[in-house]
């Protein structure tokens, strides 16, 4: 009874940390992420947004004619999901490196991180598309475009279920698929290899063993960890982004989608804009992910190490 209070405690310990680092990601880069999905968005044709010629340029454009409105647009959804898919993630990711772990008395092998990572990331985006549907929508709002816009989230909701229907909440759900899935898988099982070399090459010249990861590494290893595999991760899973936000974009004023499904968005950019159509944006991501994955996993590293010792002091 004790063990399994204790492994039930220890998941929700993942989903806190994991939540709380969700959100002071968000908090630090959101106006980063703002410029990444008008870059994605804007296909070079017929689009309301105004075209950018660089992530500074965007900044400032948006900072000078939307105001600190315009950075963090979005902002609401964007804590809501960040902090929900980092929690979910981890809470999932935790549970089924568990099971396996009780399947097998060795250590996990780079195939099982990667098969706890993918599932995670399935469940995780059918749990969350809703919110970055109505993320990115806000987003791309242009204050002189006439389509009204949303004035919060519930306003976006409610207009999108009256005048779409709740099919459209789930818009975009098969590259988000793909795109949790393998990005997640990429992400935490370089982070789980490199945290292994990691811990074994600072417990060298060590009489003892090495003792929990926390006691081996700093912030700083936290921090190198989590930016070398989000890097690895965004330019192996860019493309699934872009297409994301394509299908995600708020239908014309006659009701007619932008891009019918994937197949269409992925012919379409490849026809009219190329191979870098696919990674348009890609600059102001890795800007805001690249550290965001340090601060990440920097605060969850840390609040794990700190829900440990209180549950070890109670």
């Amino acid at each position: 009874m004790s063990t399994s209070r204790s492994q039930s405690q220890w998941q929700w310990e993942n989903a806190t940390a994991g939540a709380l680092a969700g959100f002071a990601t968000v908090a630090i880069m959101h106006p980063l992420d703002v410029v990444r999905t008008r870059f994605q968005a804007n296909d070079g044709r017929v689009s309301n947004l105004p075209t950018y010629k660089n992530t500074a340029q965007a900044l400032f454009t948006i900072a000078r004619s939307e105001g600190l409105r315009g950075l963090y647009a979005g902002f609401y959804p964007s804590v809501l999901g960040s902090s929900i898919s980092w929690g979910l993630y981890f809470f999932f990711y935790g549970r089924a490196k568990e099971r396996y772990s009780r399947m097998r008395e060795e250590k996990l092998t780079p195939g099982l991180h990667l098969l706890s990572a993918a599932e995670a990331g399935a469940l995780v985006s059918f749990c969350t598309n809703p919110v970055w549907l109505i993320k990115t929508r806000m987003q791309l709002q242009n204050p002189l475009s006439q389509t009204k816009s949303y004035s919060g989230v519930y306003d976006a909701f409610r207009t999108i279920m009256r005048e779409e229907g709740w099919s459209a909440l789930y818009k975009g759900i098969g590259p988000s698929l793909l795109l949790q899935v393998s990005h997640g898988a990429v992400q935490f099982t370089a982070y789980e290899e490199l945290r292994k070399f990691i811990v074994e090459f600072k417990s060298e010249g060590r009489e003892k063993e090495p003792g929990p990861a926390d006691k081996v590494l700093n912030s700083v290893d936290y921090a190198i960890l989590g930016a070398s595999s989000k890097l690895a991760a965004i330019l192996l899973t860019y493309p699934f982004q872009v297409i994301r936000t394509r299908l995600q974009q708020r239908p014309s004023a006659n009701g007619t989608p932008r891009y019918l499904d994937s197949w269409h968005a992925v012919k379409e950019t490849a026809r009219f804009e190329g191979l870098r159509g696919f990674y348009k944006g890609i600059t102001p991501n890795i800007l805001k992910n690249v550290p965001a994955s340090s601060i990440t996993f920097i605060v969850y590293e840390n609040v794990m190490s700190l829900l440990r010792l209180t549950r070890t002091k109670d």
